[in-house]
């Protein structure tokens, strides 16, 4: 079943997904805020909203440590 995101959050998955395939580690807040060019509050509340929704989890402390729970086949392409 196709996990349910907007399609703001979907770009957001994708970003991640993509910069994870590509650096082969998750981005940091700082690299979202660059790409998506939003505040750093904005960021967060983005990322505790995906993690909340079961979209992606985090480990507490650790630095980029957003590990995606979307299949990438249910992901939008990145714009």
């Amino acid at each position: 079943m196709a996990p349910s995101f907007t399609a703001k959050q979907g770009q957001y998955l994708a970003f991640i997904y993509n910069y994870t395939k590509i650096h082969r580690q998750a981005p940091a807040e700082s690299d979202l805020q660059r790409y998506f060019q939003v505040s750093p509050p904005a960021i967060h509340e983005m990322i505790k909203t995906l993690e909340r929704n079961g979209l992606i989890e985090r480990m507490p402390g650790r630095a980029r440590s957003i590990r995606l729970l979307v299949q990438p086949e249910y992901l939008p392409r990145l714009e």
